[in-house]
């Protein structure tokens, strides 16, 4: 038998359920679900130094465990001595098992271990069922061994959900575990 993420055996057995009573819907294909994962880094300080993207390519590399590509500038910034091209940030698009599997990590050891942590906020829906998170530090993943890191970053981690409103997809993302904060 194929192996099957835990979050992924949970959405089809509870969450698709859950969604189904809240929401009313009649067929299965109607529930939301998780389509990607993507998280990014962008590296301001990369136009001085080029060693910095293959760091963050490494990094994101070992917390997603998916090779990580550069981010490419699109347009020349004669302020920030930016040219049309130049490497500036690092992102992964995870799918499929990957994506739950990073999902479960992120939910499970890696946002506890944030200080202070009280929930993440409710606010970083964009009103078409997606969302954004922010996060400070790379060190809360236990993949990163803090020895090894030059400097701390942060990195934003977008979920895409196929939900057609914010409220369908904080649901989705609720029943998935992603800890909201309590208002």
């Amino acid at each position: 038998m194929a192996y099957v993420a835990r979050l992924k055996k949970e959405y089809s057995e509870r969450v698709v359920n859950a969604l189904k009573e809240e929401f009313g819907y009649k067929n299965v294909m109607e529930v939301p679900k998780l389509e990607k994962i993507v998280v990014s880094r962008g590296i301001g300080a990369a136009v001085a130094d080029k060693k910095l993207i293959d760091h963050a390519v490494d990094e994101l590399s070992m917390i997603t465990g998916q090779k990580a590509i550069p981010t490419m500038s699109k347009k020349d910034v004669a302020a920030f001595k930016l040219r049309k091209g130049m490497p500036i940030g690092a992102k992964v698009t995870l799918r499929g098992e990957r994506m739950y599997e990073f999902l479960d990590r992120l939910v499970t050891t890696a946002l506890p271990r944030v200080r202070d942590f009280q929930g993440i906020r409710a606010t970083g829906f964009d009103g078409r069922g997606n969302y954004s998170l922010g996060v400070t530090e790379q060190i809360i993943f236990p993949e990163i061994n803090i020895d090894k890191i030059n400097r701390i970053n942060g990195m934003d981690i977008t979920f895409v959900t196929s939900a057609n409103t914010d409220k369908e997809a904080k649901s989705l993302l609720t029943e998935l575990g992603l800890p909201f904060k309590k208002k």
